[in-house]
């Protein structure tokens, strides 16, 4: 049942990563136009240069406000990320204890707090 759970909820957010890739696209565009204004902004010291460095960058950080949705797909990729380590985990039983020799017990648990 975890399993399936795990495949609903990759699913959905591959979904949600698949409509919000225009977005996310353009806010990665825009974020590069950006800190390359901005680089160039402090380069220049021309006025004029200034100003249109000040303006090009005014405009890329209009554009990646634009984008917002593209957090949903940031989102949705980390949720992706997070089922396919989570996908093969085992879950960790230290309550077995076996009868038997004392020592094999002291050896799982010494190995298991070594992890």
């Amino acid at each position: 049942m975890k399993k399936f759970g795990l495949f609903l909820v990759g699913v959905i957010a591959f979904f949600v990563l698949l409509a919000n890739i225009g977005p996310l696209l353009g806010l990665a565009v825009s974020l590069v136009v950006t800190y390359y204004a901005v680089k160039e902004f402090i380069k220049t010291d021309s006025t004029g240069t200034k100003i249109l460095w000040g303006f090009i960058a005014f405009i890329a950080v209009a554009f990646s406000i634009a984008n917002v949705p593209a957090v949903l797909a940031v989102v949705a990729a980390y949720i992706l990320y997070v089922v396919y380590k989570n996908w093969n985990k085992e879950k960790a039983n230290n309550d077995i204890i076996e009868a038997g020799d004392p020592f094999t017990n002291f050896e799982k648990q010494w190995n298991s707090l070594n992890k």
